[in-house]
């Protein structure tokens, strides 16, 4: 039967013995090896009741072993929903609750915590460890190594992956195969990715870059993969010597350039480095050129389209620019209030349009036809500008974004807890530039009449309530935020004001 995305990343290597995943202290996994791996896989999700169009929640530490699980959701006729490691209990049952899965994949020191969440939506819970161990794979071997593949057309979800929004409620964006499978098709020609590539992999897993850009380039074109658990300084610098690809975000060049490890000979046989995920900031990349003689790729996406824009492989590839629109995908530039195209050179809302624009969010109607045009225009929220030659650079945010360390923040959900908080009248979260994480989080907190809020007390408040990639790094008690004549709270003040502090 046919399967949209499966047929191409997976099946077309049905008998290739050419290794696939490298690890140190392991053997290597061959494509063969791989795909006998998702297919025992692929038979435990159905023992367990998953049927077509069945949701796979996953919260579980990078292993080979989830790799082959995203492909097994896949050959399974599933749709698979990666989450955030750091995500707490109070978070996941909101997705958990949202998305209904089938069958939800947790480490299995967190088994006892996410057992009601389970219960709750009548879904099975396995087990899944960093070493692979876990009720997922136990008895794996005795499973068959081939799988009769679900048949799966173009337009259905593969992936439901989830956004945050700035009223606070996530999104569950609706990924179909051809959104992935377009995308990835792309980038591996514009990337020229083959099989002779070696890339370095350090991303998570449980989003786009790691997973789409990274794990389905590699699969279409035959590339190895050297699979590191975690960003590792030393062994990516080992590393160098025999790959030809690096994909991160913004903190792993930061962090090289301040090795002196990292020299023009160690990263000769180094064909590309990719960045992406948050905002490269130019002297990052003027640095790596001099140090390395590598000008690094930026490119820009977003949970809801996968790839839009790219530097180009040949030709110049421009700090502080993400790029050019890829093949296949329009990009245009609107005024934020009418939706009218603006002049060129102006500032203007960036929206998209193209097989890589997911289909909607998840149960959200009204969201989808607010941010999704009829047309088929994606209308991203982003602030940019174009260059006479076609290089978009992106200016700002409309909603108040922030990135950092390749992590998307809305302020608000912060602010919720902030504001919940015995003293605290009122509160603002704004990003700042950071070199290291492209932005750093700040949150300016009022106190209520009296009170004196201890900026630790509220470090410790929002620890136990967020991820750990949205603590504010600092806290700024303020006498009341700035506004304008509406009323409104003006944090392009606030972040002047910060921003060198």
């Amino acid at each position: 039967m046919s399967n949209h995305l499966y047929d191409t990343l997976a099946a077309a290597h049905a008998g290739n013995t050419a290794p696939f995943i490298q690890r140190t202290g392991a053997s290597d996994l061959s494509f063969d090896g791989f795909l006998a791996m998702a297919a025992r896989l692929a038979h435990v999700l159905t023992e367990n009741g998953l049927t077509p169009g069945d949701r796979v929640v996953v919260q579980a530490p990078k292993s080979v072993e989830m790799v082959a699980l995203y492909i097994a959701t896949i050959q399974a006729g599933g749709v698979f929903l990666p989450l955030n490691t750091a995500y707490t209990r109070d978070e996941v049952a909101y997705f958990v609750g949202d998305a209904e899965p089938k069958v939800i994949v947790c480490d299995p020191g967190s088994a006892a915590a996410m057992a009601g969440l389970a219960g709750q939506v009548g879904a099975t819970l396995l087990t899944l460890g960093t070493d692979g161990s876990g009720t997922l794979t136990g008895g794996l071997a005795e499973r068959p190594a081939t799988f009769d593949t679900v048949q799966r057309d173009p337009g259905d979800l593969a992936a439901l992956l989830y956004t945050s929004g700035t009223t606070g409620r996530s999104k569950g964006a609706m990924l179909t195969h051809d959104n992935l499978l377009s995308n990835a098709r792309t980038l591996t020609s514009h990337w020229r990715i083959t099989e002779g590539d070696v890339l370095i992999h350090a991303l998570p897993i449980f989003h786009t870059h790691g997973l789409f850009v990274a794990l389905n380039t590699s699969l279409i074109a035959g590339a190895r993969v050297h699979f590191m658990p975690a960003f590792d300084l030393d062994a990516i610098l080992a590393a160098l010597p025999k790959a030809t690809l690096l994909m991160g975000v913004p903190t792993f060049y930061t962090r090289l350039l301040a090795d002196p490890r990292l020299t023009r000979e160690r990263a000769a046989n180094m064909r590309l480095f990719i960045s992406g995920s948050a905002p490269l900031l130019a002297e990052t990349h003027l640095a790596f050129t001099r140090r390395t003689g590598h000008h690094i790729l930026e490119r820009y996406g977003m949970t809801e389209t996968n790839m839009i824009t790219s530097n180009p492989y040949d030709g110049e590839r421009r700090a502080g620019t993400v790029g050019q629109p890829l093949p296949g995908v329009e990009v245009r530039l609107t005024n934020p209030e009418t939706g009218d195209p603006v002049a060129q050179a102006e500032v203007g809302m960036i929206e998209v349009r193209g097989p890589n624009v997911f289909k909607g969010y998840w149960r959200m109607p009204e969201k989808t036809a607010a941010e999704l045009r009829d047309n088929g225009f994606f209308i991203t929220g982003d602030l940019g500008q174009v260059s006479g030659d076609g290089y978009l650079s992106i200016v700002g945010r409309a909603k108040d974004l922030i990135i950092t360390g390749g992590y998307n923040v809305y302020p608000k959900e912060i602010e919720d807890v902030l504001n919940d908080i015995a003293g605290v009248a009122e509160s603002a979260v704004f990003g700042i530039p950071h070199a290291d994480f492209g932005e750093a989080i700040i949150a300016a907190v009022v106190p209520e009449k009296g009170a004196r809020p201890d900026p630790e007390t509220l470090s410790h408040v929002v620890a136990d309530k967020l991820a750990r990639f949205k603590h504010p790094r600092r806290y700024e008690i303020v006498d009341a935020l700035p506004r304008n004549t509406m009323g409104k709270v003006q944090k392009n003040v606030l972040r002047d004001r910060y921003a060198g502090a």
